[in-house]
């Protein structure tokens, strides 16, 4: 079979770009093998109807909502490449299964490298996050400490500062804040700690305390961490397309990456704000797109 669309990530973004292509009655095939990023989250927010429900449920609920419609298909596979054929594309799995399609929409998203820091891991996604949108209301009131050694930690206090009047900044030991950053920060009663934070004290996930490099301790109930971000697969290589400074694929307003036929939607694209609502409206968006062009070819 070859299907009208190949779409390569089952989050928000790839799925709602399925169940749009399934209700125009397009041959859809969704590989994904079920290792999405917001694994750890135990609720996603921000997402009207589906405030707090677990990225398990959004999932089970998107998944049974897109294959109502038969053109679509879920093939619980690994893609391991991608190549050019006249007039389509082939992906290769893991398995060494291929599938063909007109079209391809690269929905992977994103993985987060985070700085090595004793219990981090542990706490992140109970009581640690990187998006204030997404968790700052289960924070709100609380002692909180934002661990970023990017420019961007003075916004982030900030937006944060909405949320709490309680935080603490920790540039994890390097000089990105300025003297009037500072200055500012602390005419709020917000605390800047320039030096490296080595260790989370939590239990079972709990953050409790937070120690610096000199041994120092504070008590603290939660907070927020920048990872680096970076795409969860990349397949220029193969394809050809352009990637911005952060690899994100490059597209237009429709999703189109500069590669005739190629789209990507969501954190595979944009890499920011990584938020449900975001990847599903850019998979809509997407979807139409790859929609138009397969009605503009079939009526040639």
């Amino acid at each position: 079979m070859i299907y009208d669309c190949a779409i390569i990530g089952g989050g928000p973004a790839g799925l709602n770009a399925a169940l749009v292509l399934g209700r125009a009655r397009r041959k859809v095939a969704i590989l994904d093998n079920n290792q999405p990023r917001n694994a750890v989250t135990h609720a996603s927010h921000g997402f009207i109807t589906r405030d707090g429900v677990t990225p398990g449920e959004f999932r089970r609920i998107a998944y049974e909502e897109v294959l109502r419609y038969p053109s679509v298909q879920h093939l619980p596979l690994e893609v391991t490449g991608m190549e050019a054929l006249s007039g389509g594309y082939a992906v290769t799995t893991l398995t060494g299964q291929r599938v063909e399609a007109r079209k391809l929409l690269i929905a992977t998203g994103l993985r987060e490298v985070f700085p090595k820091i004793a219990g981090l891991h542990e706490c992140y996604g109970t009581s640690l996050f990187n998006c204030p949108y997404c968790d700052g209301w289960e924070l709100r009131d609380q002692p909180l400490i934002v661990v970023s050694d990017k420019p961007g930690v003075f916004h982030m206090a900030k937006l944060l500062y909405t949320w709490s009047r309680d935080l603490v900044i920790c540039t994890n030991g390097q000089a990105v804040l300025d003297d009037v950053q500072k200055q500012l920060l602390e005419s709020r009663n917000i605390r800047v700690v320039e030096q490296a934070a080595v260790a989370f004290i939590h239990e079972e996930g709990r953050l409790r305390q937070v120690e610096f490099a000199d041994g120092s301790r504070i008590e603290r109930s939660g907070g927020f961490i920048t990872p680096e971000w970076q795409p969860k697969a990349s397949w220029d290589d193969d394809l050809g397309y352009e990637v911005n400074e952060l690899g994100g694929v490059v597209t237009d307003e429709w999703g189109r990456s500069t590669v005739p036929g190629v789209y990507a939607a969501g954190d595979a694209s944009y890499i920011g704000p990584s938020q449900l609502i975001y990847a599903a409206a850019a998979g809509s968006r997407a979807a139409a797109g790859i929609n138009l062009e397969l009605t503009e070819e079939d009526f040639v």
